[in-house]
């Protein structure tokens, strides 16, 4: 009768267990030295070997030359624990049996010993999907059942699992298995099978089982019918709906090319096709190419667009038009395709100053020098403001040009307080800027200006202002007369009307 390869190439022992060196080492290690826990839960995504390992487990525990890491297979036992017809090894769905009935009748069970073997083993399956009546009334059974009774829960999602049943187990988590091993196995079944395959064909396989070794030979058991047993990556590519690797390369060198007019015509055919699987398959392709060092890319070119393919991404999410953002995020790509390494950018400003220094002639300027348009000192404040505009603007604030005479600047200061300071810090700054503009040979000489104490000043004027008024003063006293406003008024009526006679 044809099975399932999922049923078929089911693991039968713990070296058989593809992906999960931890768990399986750790339970063998258990059963070979008899350090044995009532209960344990086996966690982790589905199809990843929870259920295979949980009757490996109880099949290792009911063998007649065991419990034994290595079950013998052909005692009584483990022939009717493989068949699935062991009366002490009972398996339950808790999915499907999850009520409080349920559980209660499985503790009754509990109650009596194990008919043919030396445990009486309980597997539930999905067990977080019980009732939290359910989980209550397993508590005291799962804390401490008879010695001839082992608990095995399993759970694609432990976080729904009540704190108190977390902690009455021994807890292993099964991790997603990685597709390097879930190729060998794929290689390995199609051997057996006879079935020839495309390497690449076999990736895109594995890759759509999402780390689920179940769903992946659910989806190898499809393949082998539509490709009629030759499976090439052209028709898996068409049964999954994924670009064909070759298209995609191609998608690259166009991007590299910077061929708008051929990626245009990309962008036609892409509409056929679902954009975020457009977007995945470009991924996956930079990923290998990364990881394979093609130098097809650079590094820069590797984080733009893997930038890049990301937002796309996100926008599906927010955006209706697929196809729109497929435009974006190609000529996105193209664009980031004229970024330059920083290195090569070092490299040519290297070469640059290197034709410049070959090509510079000394400078010297001297007093008589007409034809410049600016002084050495404005040449060096410019180059000041180049390096430190904070300098700059402090050394043309509190310095003067006297003059350039025999290589060197001379100049006044009058800086104080925190101008002093800037200038003082700055000044090897300077030194080096001149020594750059003027040869090793020149120098610097500061000259303190003359301050004018203006409170002085304005004390002189005082002063002589008030000798003046009072020697004005002085000239009119001189001339004056007492004032007498009789004589006056008589000296008035005088002048008007003639002085009177007496007779």
């Amino acid at each position: 009768m044809l099975q399932a390869l999922a049923i078929k190439y089911r693991p039968k022992t713990f070296d058989e267990l593809i992906g999960q060196d931890t768990v399986s080492t750790s339970l063998k290690f258990a059963l070979d030295n008899d350090r044995l826990a009532h209960a344990y839960l086996f966690s982790g995504l589905r199809g990843s070997g929870k259920t295979s390992s949980a009757r490996i487990f109880s099949r290792a525990l009911v063998c007649e030359k065991g419990p034994s890491s290595n079950p013998c297979g052909e005692c009584p036992q483990c022939k009717s624990a493989l068949e699935g017809r062991h009366i002490d090894i009972i398996e339950m769905d808790a999915a499907s049996n999850r009520g409080l009935d349920d559980i209660q009748e499985l503790i009754e069970q509990t109650k009596y010993a194990p008919s043919m073997a030396r445990f009486k083993i309980f597997i539930i399956d999905e067990v977080h999907m019980l009732t939290p009546q359910a989980a209550n009334a397993l508590l005291k059974t799962l804390e401490e059942p008879p010695s001839y009774v082992k608990f095995i829960l399993a759970t694609t999602d432990p976080l729904k699992l009540p704190a108190t049943v977390l902690s009455r187990t021994q807890h292993f988590r099964f991790k997603q298995i990685p597709q390097s091993e879930i190729l060998k196995h794929l290689a390995f079944v199609l051997e057996k099978e006879g079935v020839s395959f495309d390497e690449n064909a076999l990736k895109m396989i594995a890759r759509s089982g999402g780390g689920s070794l179940r769903d992946t030979l659910t989806l190898l058991d499809q393949a082998i019918v539509f490709c009629e047993n030759n499976i090439s990556s052209d028709k898996i590519a068409s049964m999954l709906g994924f670009l064909d690797p070759d298209k995609i390369k191609e998608f690259y060198i166009c991007v590299l090319a910077r061929d708008k007019d051929k990626m245009l015509d990309f962008l036609k055919d892409l509409q056929d096709y679902e954009a975020s699987s457009v977007i995945d398959e470009l991924l996956f392709y930079l990923k290998d190419s990364f990881f394979a060092k093609d130098k097809q890319f650079s590094l820069l070119i590797y984080e733009r667009f893997f930038r890049i393919l990301s937002r796309a991404k996100s926008m599906l999410a927010v955006c209706d038009d697929d196809s729109f953002v497929l435009c974006v995020m190609s000529f996105m790509m193209m664009e980031a395709t004229y970024l330059r390494e920083i290195d090569e950018e070092i490299e040519t400003y290297k070469r640059q100053d290197v034709q410049k220094e070959s090509k510079a002639q000394p400078i010297s300027y001297t007093n008589d020098k007409k034809d410049s348009s600016k002084n050495p000192y404005e040449l060096l404040l410019d180059s000041i403001y180049d390096r430190d505009f904070v300098l700059g603007d402090c050394f043309k604030k509190c310095t003067k040009f006297i003059s350039f005479e025999n290589n060197v600047l001379n100049i006044s200061s009058n800086a104080k307080d925190e101008d002093r300071i800037t200038l003082n810090n700055g000044f090897k700054l300077i030194q080096l800027i001149l020594k750059e503009l003027f040869g090793q040979g020149a120098s610097i000489a500061v000259h303190k200006e003359k301050e004018i104490e203006f409170d002085k000043l304005q004390d002189i004027k005082q002063t002589n202002v008030k000798q003046d008024v009072l020697a004005k003063f002085d000239e009119l006293k001189k001339d004056a007369k007492v004032y007498n406003p009789q004589q006056e008024a008589k000296e008035t009526l005088d002048e008007l009307f003639g002085t009177p006679q007496t007779e």
